[in-house]
């Protein structure tokens, strides 16, 4: 990659996605010349603009639904595929049509997430895509708005980072790689959505960031976008004099965003409706959602707007004159987002959770809980330990009941909301006064919306060049689950333990690891791989067999179905074998496996794309 001139960072997220370079030949040291593209979009049918946003959102249009031409862009596109701001504003009047939160579903791990299950249970006559494909759409999009005004730097030759969540498993981050290679891109590193957000606080202090926290800091990074939070602990540590950033932790995937909040209040206005004789349909419904999301930015981007309307079609009406109009006040967003989202509780406080009915319809995995206060509660309560493997790190009180952030950078659409930014400090400020323990303080963002994909720029640049870099590896500790050897016993499974495949921090694109044990493999017919993982067991080393754990220390992955073929083996025969892991720099993991007897056979297995 030595002839690229540009470090592209891509935030590709589920409400927008945003693409930052770095000049590379014009920056140097901590002087870095970095600006946002502007991706040119259709904003209104046969009308492009360009805009540093493109809203992740993807219509289908029916055949007749637009004029030859409405939908033209400056390269050859596909006119059955609308994305970005038009494709938002339509589907808000026609949902049926319109593929919205593929980010969530592409991490589902119960949906074959490359079948075309989008939109969510739309008719048969309505078209449907995969969140796979959702995805290509959108970096495709941007591949296409980058050739189009850098010609002479093609998007496939330049240095580029995609950011994914924190909490996103082997499986999501496999199939965003796959997405990228689709579209062209050769030369890819994922990164976590909330240290691009450290990345980007850190290039815009100049230099003075290391001012602004000092050796012993836990920096919390709390991260609500449209579909995810996102939770990660960074410790300030020190190496030779200098300070150093080490992510220590991330919390576990939680699907709880601004598209919960945006239901939330739809709910109400429904409600509202309801009590004027006035029912919704399912589509309906989802119409108003996207109407909710436009008045609740209104509102709280204007301290001044008390009130916003929004406007439903009737059924079977695409006339305004037809439709079913209300509003939503100030008073009804501030009240559903503070005590429904981010209600005070104690920093004892964990989610809540319910027995889920034996029959449900197949859709996203939202968090049973809405309280994000209650998730970051948890979060830290499960974190005591998390910094007490780190050299020179200054120890916090033994006796903590939580581990205690001192600063705190918020990122994510939803914090655009200076009211929700408070609101969040304002209770965490709590818990350590009630733990004995100085305040959290601010680390003030430049740009919520733009922070990721100019972190990710940065990081890109930095990978390359030289520069501050935050360290932590893997997020979790992976095990491989393997059967005892036991006698059948009537109604009993074979007992399970857990073999620790990689540790903790293992550093993305290192050399392999190797359990020093010997285990059987069955070839040669249908077998079943339980992977887990762990966030808090951070001292289990590669090779540890684990009899028992506790639920909240281990969870399960994908199960992996598969068939382990053997030309020269009999049908269920077992194989010793020694098993060897690597985290690849888009940080999937793979698992081989190779003869003992020194064959030429491998065995691979990884976290991939399978069907279900």
């Amino acid at each position: 990659m030595s002839g690229s001139r540009y470090a592209i960072g891509i935030d590709l997220g589920t409400t927008h996605c945003a693409l930052s370079c770095v000049d590379s030949e014009k920056s140097e040291g901590e002087d870095i010349v970095q600006e946002m593209l502007a991706i040119p979009q259709l904003v209104s049918p046969g009308a492009v603009e360009s805009r540093t946003l493109l809203p992740s959102f993807l219509y289908l249009p029916h055949e007749e639904e637009f004029r030859s031409g409405d939908l033209g862009l400056p390269w050859q596109g596909d006119p059955s595929r609308v994305v970005g701001e038009l494709a938002r504003a339509q589907g808000a009047t026609t949902p049926i049509r319109l593929v919205s939160s593929a980010k969530s579903w592409l991490c589902h791990p119960d949906v074959d997430r490359k079948a075309p299950i989008l939109p969510a249970g739309a008719p048969d006559e309505i078209p449907q895509v995969s969140p796979f494909e959702a995805t290509i759409h959108y970096l495709a999009h941007l591949r296409n708005a980058w050739n189009g005004l850098r010609p002479y730097e093609p998007f496939e030759r330049q240095e580029i980072t995609v950011t994914v969540p924190a909490s996103f498993d082997p499986a999501a981050r496999e199939l965003t790689a796959e997405a990228a290679k689709a579209i062209g891109i050769q030369h890819l590193v994922l990164l976590e959505e909330p240290q691009a957000a450290l990345y980007s606080w850190v290039n815009d202090s100049r230099g003075e960031w290391r001012d602004q926290v000092s050796l012993g800091d836990v920096i919390l990074v709390v991260d609500v976008g449209g579909g995810t939070t996102d939770l990660s602990l960074i410790a300030v540590t020190e190496n030779d004099g200098a300070l150093e950033l080490n992510r220590v932790a991330v919390g576990e995937h939680i699907l709880l965003g601004g598209d919960n909040m945006d239901l939330a209040l739809a709910y109400i206005l429904r409600n509202k409706l309801a009590q004027t004789g006035v029912e919704l349909d399912r589509w309906q419904l989802q119409a108003l959602t996207h109407g909710c999301r436009q008045a609740k930015e209104a509102l709280l981007a204007d301290p001044d707007l008390e009130r916003v309307p929004v406007v439903v079609p009737s059924r079977g009406s695409r006339l305004i004159g037809g439709s079913i109009r209300t509003e939503l006040t100030r008073e009804e967003v501030q009240t559903s987002l503070i005590e429904g989202f981010f209600p005070a509780v104690a920093s004892s406080s964990r989610p809540a959770s319910r027995a889920r009915g034996a029959l449900t319809k197949v859709g996203l995995p939202y968090a049973q809980d809405p309280a994000v206060t209650r998730h970051l509660a948890a979060f830290l309560g499960r974190q005591t330990g998390a910094t007490q493997e780190l050299a020179g790190f200054v120890e916090q009180h033994p006796d903590a009941s939580f581990l205690r952030p001192t600063a705190v950078l918020f990122n994510g659409g939803v914090f655009k909301a200076r009211l929700l930014r408070e609101r969040v400090l304002e209770v965490l400020n709590q818990w350590l006064e009630a733990d004995r323990a100085p305040p959290a303080r601010l680390l003030e963002a430049r740009d919520l919306d733009l922070a990721v994909a100019r972190g990710a720029a940065f990081y890109a640049h930095v990978r390359r060049h030289g520069g501050v870099r935050i360290r932590g590896g893997t997020s979790h500790t992976y095990y491989v689950g393997v059967e005892s050897a036991m006698p059948a016993v009537p109604g009993m499974e074979p007992e399970l333990q857990a073999l620790c495949l990689v540790p903790f921090g293992l550093e993305e694109g290192s050399e392999p690891v190797a359990p020093p044990q010997e285990f059987g493999l069955v070839v040669g017919e249908p077998v079943r791989f339980h992977f887990f993982s762990s966030s808090v067991r951070r001292e289990d080393q590669v090779g540890d067999l684990l009899d028992e754990w506790r639920d909240d220390e281990l969870a399960e992955l994908d199960e992996i179905q598969t068939i382990l073929t053997a030309e020269d083996r009999k049908k269920g025969e077992v194989v010793a074998v020694r098993l060897q892991a690597v985290v690849t720099e888009v940080g999937t993991l793979e698992l081989s496996a190779f003869p003992v007897d020194g064959g030429d056979e491998r065995w691979n297995v990884a976290f991939n794309t399978r069907g279900h």
